[in-house]
């Protein structure tokens, strides 16, 4: 166990968490955790479950006089979002995640934490491994692969949980217990290219680069004001192409669909001419955007260097295509709720640039709590890349969540909440994507409420857990177990 994490409280948790935290669990490359996990179950003499998807189930019967309540069941997903500092070494597919103490949150060093939902996985390992805990019957669920596409809880076979109530330990605001949750879909764009011979004469080759960003959840974060490393760096090749005369070997920037571009570079072939201008045009625009920015992104960054002049660019027309496409590609909130107060109804986030063999591949996501708006921006999406030639193509999507007001477990967590903390809880949907909508797919009547410690900056290095919260979601947990009501 991380020796940082044995001097935080409650022990069972921390202890669990600097378990999983040892784990390379990348989503998709969840082989390490699941068997961690099958092996755990089995040690302890549980019942232990595993699905053709990868979903790891292991069940635990009721304490004495809690064997009447309906069984419950606790979920979190096994798999991270991998993103780290351009200047780390981390290996997400061999390494743990190293951590340090920063003013009450625990973050990691130059990476993603992975409390997003590894703390949620160690709060089921902590109330399977404990003898002294009240609780109903209880079954513990951990999915794969939730961060790149839903695969877990889409593999999901109707006929594999028992649970009648179902607590969702993947939220990330202290004192927020979500019942709804946005749906969504992916775009991804594919854009034919080949390369030409560069420019003859006197030319220079330069990298820009935009970095410093905080990134952030392409739900949670999206109506928030930071900046995305994607578009500011096409926007400024976009005004300065004309003038300059740039011409572009390569772009690079963003990395996940579900993470906000945190940083972005161009390779260009510039005429050496130009280089001063070139250089003006990059602190000029840098001062621009840092005033722009400079509520959301203090540690903005925009820098051109020197490289090895490039041998070849692509065509002027096929660049100024992308350049085109790219700034006319929305990004962002595309309209907030009419219904709910301050609350995301549909946004887009272009997430990623990526020059590979024979084309530019454009990952893109889309998300709305209504059904209809999501496919809309979609289209938007496909209508702004069709007009360049580019193959579009959409990929399954996930459905939301109906929030139900009048669930009974809700009740009972708010009543738990405040007798413990006496504070109010709040009763909320939420932007980012849960489990929960194809839960309730696949189970019709299943009573659902999503929860957590909090967090700040997921999917980002800047990711952080209030230690703090995770005290009383522990707390909390426990007081609801006691809670559970009886069949009827």
């Amino acid at each position: 166990m991380n020796e940082i994490l044995k001097t935080l409280k409650p022990e069972k948790i921390w202890f669990y968490f600097g378990e999983v935290l040892a784990i390379a669990r990348p989503s998709k490359k969840e082989e390490k955790i699941r068997a961690y996990l099958v092996n755990f179950g089995k040690q302890l003499g549980l019942e232990t479950h595993e699905d053709a998807t990868g979903n790891v189930l292991i069940r635990k019967k009721a304490s004495k006089g809690y064997e009447n309540c309906k069984p419950l069941t606790l979920q979190s997903h096994m798999d991270m979002v991998c993103e780290k500092n351009s200047t780390s070494k981390h290996n997400f597919d061999t390494d743990p995640i190293e951590v340090k103490i920063e003013d009450g949150w625990l973050k990691a060093i130059d990476t993603t934490l992975g409390a997003d939902n590894g703390i949620g996985v160690a709060m089921e390992l902590a109330i399977l491994a404990s003898d002294d805990i009240d609780h109903g019957p209880l079954e513990c669920l951990f999915t794969v692969d939730e961060e790149t596409g839903l695969t877990g809880a889409f593999g999901l076979e109707p006929d594999f949980l028992q649970g009648e109530i179902l607590l969702n330990l993947d939220s990330e605001d202290d004192g927020q217990f979500f019942i709804g949750c946005a749906g969504g879909i992916d775009t991804v764009i594919k854009l034919p290219y080949r390369y030409e011979a560069s420019p003859k004469g006197n030319i220079k080759g330069f990298r820009l680069k935009i970095s410093g960003l905080k990134g952030g959840h392409s739900g949670d974060d999206i109506n928030k004001g930071l900046g995305n490393a994607n578009k500011l760096l096409n926007r400024f090749l976009w005004e300065w192409t004309p003038s300059l005369r740039l011409r572009l070997h390569a772009f690079n920037g963003g990395n996940l669909r579900n993470a906000i571009a945190r940083e972005a570079f161009a390779d260009v072939v510039i005429e050496a001419q130009h280089t001063n201008a070139l250089t003006d045009a990059v602190h000029a625009f840098e001062k621009v955007i840092q005033n722009e920015l400079k509520a959301t992104e203090s540690g903005l960054v925009f820098t051109c260097e020197p490289i090895n002049t490039p041998s070849t660019v692509l065509s002027i027309e096929k660049q100024l295509a992308l350049q085109n496409a790219l700034y006319a590609c929305p990004h962002g909130v595309i309209r907030m709720s009419a219904e709910i107060p301050n609350f995301v109804e549909t946004s887009t986030n272009l997430a990623a640039v990526k020059m590979e063999n024979d084309h530019i591949l454009i990952t893109t996501s889309q998300r709305s709590s209504v059904t209809s708006a999501k496919f809309d921006v979609a289209h938007q999406l496909a209508a702004c890349f069709n007009l360049i030639g580019a193959e579009v193509e959409h990929g399954e999507g996930y459905p939301g969540w109906n929030p139900n007001p009048n669930s009974e477990i809700l009740a009972i967590i708010e009543d738990a909440f405040r007798k413990r903390f006496h504070q109010e809880p709040l009763a909320l949907a939420i932007h980012a994507g849960l489990e929960c909508g194809l839960f309730e797919e696949k189970y019709p009547g299943l009573d659902m409420v999503s929860y957590g410690p909090t967090m700040r900056g997921v999917h980002s290095p800047d990711e952080r857990l209030e230690i703090a919260t995770v005290e009383r979601f522990w707390d909390l947990t426990l007081d609801i177990l006691k809670r559970i009501p009886t069949k009827k």
